[in-house]
Order: structure tokens, then C-alpha cells, then sequence
């Protein structure tokens, strides 16, 4: 009788909190039936052990932000067969993508007392800026019960279903009352991608953007209503630059409240 070679799985970390990595391991009872059917071979997060070279699925947390980051994610592309991004830092650049929009010398020099052992980038990027993506999975940190989904459409395979819906979506399924009509509160509910089951808003504030943008989102009318309800351009722009603060959508709605 011969045995069905399990997939075998790889999670990298790049510059990042580790949020997301900690997801996966926080999906206990879910991940138990996962690694029933899959072989983790190298999770530092979780194992020292390292089962051979190449791997079925890598999952690369973390935005690239040095020299050594650029060669090293090539690698692990070379050694993936699929490759998804979880989180923000690895599919917007993350909330250290905020240096993008300033001198990161100028960082550097206030920050560290030597600035001259410091090799960065000028800019925090995401994965897909550097190598060939498979899927890319939002949030900060990601749900994880999308990861499970991810992982089962990869063992089946199918495509990951995954709402491209907005916030506004899960606040309605919810049940929650609209905090920007019902109290004028600033949300981002509504060019937000869907992920948190509308957390915030379920109590009574307006939504951060974890998630980054949906498909499509409509910033500038979102921003025009914002200045309506007397939000200044200034806190416009804070707003759009968290989490996903280098995202397309995110980044050129902040840049035109910076003019």
C-alpha cells in the first residue's frame, strides 16, 4: 500500500509584527485537521525543524525593507511551488510603508546612534513588487478563519473564496447601526475590504481600514463626504495612511488630501 505524499508547507517572515503568523497557529482545532493533510516543513514560529529545500505552499508574512530582503525573497520564490502573501506588511508594505512617504535617512539618523550600520531600503514594499504572487491574503492581522480557507482551497484545488466585499457589507449582516449616518462618525467602512466582521463599528466607531482597500473602492467620494461632515484634510490623510498606507487606492486618496 502506498502512501499520499502530504503537501508540504513552508511560513516565511519578512519585516513584520508576527501578528499573522500567530494567526495560523491561533486556528487550534482548525489547524489540527489541517496538519492532518498537509506537512509543515519550516515554520520557525512555531519549529525549529526544517524537512528538505523546496516546498508545495510557502505563506510569506512581512514587507521587504533591506538589500538582503530583496535577494531573499527570490529564493523562497525559486522554492515555492504557490506562494501566498498574508497580511498587510506582505501585500500593501504594512504600517512601516509610512517611512515611504518621507526622507528615510532622516529616519535613520534620529532614530539609531550609528545610522551608517543601518541597511535599508527607501521604501517598504509589498511581495508582489518583487516576485510572482499567487494569492494575496488582507487584513491586520489576517482572519484566520480566510487562512483556513486559503489552506483548504489549496489542498482541493480550487481558488480561495474570500468576500471582495466592503465592511459595509458584514456591519449590514450584523445587524449594526451606520455609525457615520446614525452619528456622524469618519468610517472607512465603506472602501474597507471585508475581513474583521465589522468589529469597530459593532461598537459604535468608525472603521480603521485593516483590511485595506476592496475592489474598486470609491476613496474620493468617501473623502468628499468626510470633508461634508468637517473632517480636515490633515486627518484625511491620517486616516488613509495606517495599516495599508502604501495600497494604490489608500495612498493617492492621502496624497490628495497632502496638496
Amino acid at each position: 500500500m502506498t502512501h499520499k505524499r502530504k503537501p508540504k508547507l513552508a511560513v516565511w517572515k519578512f519585516a513584520s509584527c508576527d501578528g499573522c503568523q500567530l494567526s495560523l497557529l491561533d486556528c487550534e482545532d482548525e489547524l489540527l485537521a489541517v496538519a492532518g493533510e498537509i506537512e509543515i516543513a519550516n515554520f520557525p514560529e512555531a519549529s525549529r525543524a526544517v524537512v528538505g529545500r523546496s516546498y508545495d505552499l510557502s505563506l510569506v508574512e512581512g514587507s521587504i525593507t533591506t538589500p538582503h530582503d530583496a535577494e531573499r525573497i527570490h529564493r523562497i520564490r525559486r522554492s515555492s511551488k504557490v506562494l501566498v502573501t498574508i497580511g498587510a506588511c506582505a501585500t500593501t508594505g504594512g504600517i512601516q510603508a509610512l517611512r515611504n512617504f518621507k526622507d528615510v535617512k532622516e529616519f535613520t539618523s534620529i532614530v539609531y546612534a550609528y545610522p551608517e550600520y543601518i541597511e535599508t531600503l527607501h521604501k517598504s514594499t509589498p511581495i508582489s513588487d518583487h516576485v510572482k504572487v499567487d494569492f494575496e491574503l488582507n487584513g491586520c492581522p489576517i482572519n484566520k478563519m480566510q487562512l483556513v480557507e486559503v489552506l483548504c482551497a489549496y489542498l482541493n484545488g480550487r481558488k480561495p473564496n474570500t468576500p471582495r466585499h466592503s465592511v459595509c457589507m458584514q456591519c449590514k449582516a450584523r445587524g449594526h447601526v451606520c455609525v457615520m449616518v446614525a452619528h456622524g462618525t469618519p468610517c472607512l467602512g465603506p472602501v474597507t475590504h471585508a475581513g474583521c466582521d465589522a468589529i469597530c463599528p459593532g461598537y459604535d466607531r468608525g472603521c480603521y481600514g485593516c483590511f485595506g482597500p476592496k475592489e474598486s473602492p470609491n476613496t474620493r467620494s468617501l473623502g468628499r463626504q468626510w470633508g461634508k461632515m468637517g473632517v480636515s484634510d490633515p486627518n484625511l490623510v491620517r486616516a488613509f495612511r495606517s495599516f495599508n498606507a502604501y495600497s494604490d487606492a489608500f495612498r493617492k486618496e492621502s496624497e490628495f488630501h497632502e496638496k
